[in-house]
């Protein structure tokens, strides 16, 4: 018996191998340029003005002499004092990290404590800035300016425009 094969067959097989080509090289661009993307949504490339007011500084500086914390002042306006730094290697933006925390009030009232696990970039714009100073196992204390907090927001037991105080340790 003699196997007939179309001529028609032979074109639509040269066409689904070639139409298979160019749809793993249209899956392999989008790959790489997602990764691009990615490595670049990871990183803080924004700069943050330090906008806090006279006032403001004033109780953040007040706080930490008052509390023992010998501060080192960040561009964006965080005092910060490490505390222990950890390991080398830092986070990013898209690092899942648990951390455990305390935070208070200029007045020295704690308004949450606890562990969270998070991305980064799902924390406020205070911890995205300050967090990566420090490795896993480091500890840091901070005061943030209201603008890298909660700003102009209330937010349960804290008054809006309030500079906070985080002390934390990446576990």
């Amino acid at each position: 018996m003699t196997h007939f094969r179309p001529k028609n067959t032979q074109k639509l097989s040269i066409l689904s191998i070639l139409s298979l080509f160019v749809l793993i090289a249209g899956i392999s661009l989008i790959s790489a340029c997602s990764k691009n993307e990615t490595s670049t949504a990871c990183t803080i490339t924004a700069q943050y003005v330090n906008d806090s007011s006279a006032t403001q500084r004033a109780q953040m500086i007040a706080f930490c002499n008052n509390n023992g914390i010998s501060y080192t002042v960040h561009p964006s306006g965080i005092l910060y004092q490490i505390i222990t730094p950890g390991d080398t290697a830092k986070p990013n933006l898209c690092t899942s990290l648990t951390m455990t925390y305390a935070g208070k009030l200029m007045t020295g009232i704690q308004f949450d404590a606890g562990t969270i696990t998070y991305p980064l970039k799902d924390l406020i714009v205070g911890w995205q800035i300050a967090v990566p100073l420090i490795g896993k196992g480091g500890k840091i204390k901070m005061v943030l300016p209201s603008s890298l907090a909660y700003g102009s927001n209330s937010n349960g037991s804290i008054p809006a425009n309030s500079p906070l105080f985080f002390e934390m340790s990446i576990d």
